[in-house]
């Protein structure tokens, strides 16, 4: 009888051995992963921990946030997933220039190509990814909106292989060579090799057609300028002309010295109107960008030896009207707002993201980048523009769906500028 209760006991108790050593080993197999999985969450954490401009975090308890967050990071199953989770816990503090992007998404190199020449460690923590630091990605120069689980071209780059092809502002993305749109999965390593967009310019089925378009790479650095190259145009209109011009990015001293140039020396300078549209893509003008319309000076004029007289001018005397909509953001935004407390020029299209923080970029671990809100921005010392934006003088609804090709905003712009010229 005592042997047999030794033998169970002896019996529990290898039980209870094994199921300890099981655990220490399911611990040893999974805290790595687990640990691997929670890398990027924690220095995103701790970099917004450590960076964003208000202690209180915007009234959200951030540590409360992480633990919430955390234990749902882990267990993702994907890095897609992953990073949804992360930028909803980002988006949680209610703040622009407060966000995750990665290598998945064009505005990962956008977004770089603004900061990579102004942080030096950048090309250091980013040195295996770009080689020869050229910040490329293959595409074919669209911006896109999903709605309903529907994909929609909202914007086109001048110039690009999409606006060479005749595809056009409202047309419904079905699918790039029998796949469903992804905006770099289905260009990556096919730069220079015709790719076919099935597409649907209308409501009606019947209008659905196969566009062949060739990507190009775009560099992050330099595609705005030669985007905004590509847009300049003088249109000529019941007898003016009017110039236009399309600023996807501000931020760099080239982008305002290249409008400067043109207005004064240029394509443009010789229009009687100009259009500058600052709708969609990235902010950053200097606070010295409006002195082409305000400031005074004296101009110049030379006489060469047939006596003909050129007169340069500093400045931009003539009409100019604004163009703006919901992807007009950060310091395009105080452009807008300095254009109506100045009376500057009208301002036309629709009211502004309301995304005036001043953001910074960081590296994370994957060599993804995290934007942090790193301070707050007040115009003129006691305007917040952070979550109001600006409502332009002439209110012009787009909506984009199916819109073939049609730009209200533009069309309206130009018939203001006409009138201002006449």
């Amino acid at each position: 009888m005592v042997l047999r209760r030794e033998r169970i006991w002896l019996k529990g108790c290898l039980i209870v051995l094994l199921i300890s050593l099981s655990f220490g080993l399911i611990h040893r197999l999974t805290t790595p992963a687990v640990s691997q999985q929670l890398e990027l969450f924690e220095a995103v954490w701790k970099t917004v921990n450590d960076n964003f401009y208000d202690s209180e975090f915007n009234g959200v308890d951030w540590s409360a946030m992480g633990e919430q967050y955390r234990s749902r990071v882990a267990t993702a199953e994907s890095p897609t997933e992953k990073v949804a989770l992360i930028n909803q816990m980002l988006g949680s503090l209610e703040t622009s220039h407060t966000h995750l992007y990665t290598p998945e998404e064009p505005a990962y190199y956008q977004l770089l190509g603004i900061f990579y020449p102004r942080i030096p460690d950048f090309e250091t923590q980013l040195a295996e990814r770009f080689p020869e630091g050229r910040l490329e990605y293959a595409g074919i120069g669209i911006v896109t909106r999903e709605k309903a689980g529907t994909t929609f071209i909202k914007a086109i780059f001048e110039g690009s292989p999409a606006d060479k092809a005749g595809l056009q502002v409202g047309d419904q993305i079905l699918s790039v060579a029998g796949q469903p749109f992804h905006p770099i999965q289905s260009f990556l390593g096919k730069a220079g090799q015709p790719v076919n967009l099935q597409v649907q310019s209308t409501l009606n089925a019947s209008s659905q057609k196969q566009v062949p378009v060739t990507p190009v790479l775009y560099d992050g650095i330099t595609m705005f300028l030669e985007v905004m190259d590509n847009s300049i145009e003088v249109i000529e209109k019941a007898g003016k002309q009017i110039g236009y011009v399309h600023i996807w990015s501000y931020a760099g001293d080239q982008y305002q010295e290249k409008l400067e140039d043109e207005l004064l020396y240029g394509r443009l300078s010789e229009a009687d109107a100009l259009v500058l549209d600052l709708r969609d893509g990235w902010g950053g003008a200097p606070l010295t960008a409006l002195n082409l319309y305000t400031a005074r000076g004296p101009s110049l004029t030379s006489v060469g030896r047939d006596r003909t007289r050129v007169t340069h001018h500093s400045q931009w005397k003539k009409p100019v009207v604004m163009v703006v909509n919901d992807g007009s953001r950060s310091a395009k935004e105080v452009l807008a707002y300095g254009f109506q407390q100045y009376d500057i020029g009208p301002v036309v299209g629709t009211t502004t993201a309301g995304a005036v923080t001043a953001g910074r970029a960081f590296i994370m671990p994957d060599d993804s980048l995290l934007y942090v809100a790193v301070a707050d921005v007040y115009v003129d010392e006691t305007v917040r523009l952070e979550g109001v934006g600006v409502t332009p003088d002439e209110v012009i609804p787009f909506p984009i769906e199916y819109a073939q090709g049609s730009d209200p905003q533009k069309e309206r712009a130009i018939a203001t500028a006409l009138t201002l010229a006449q």
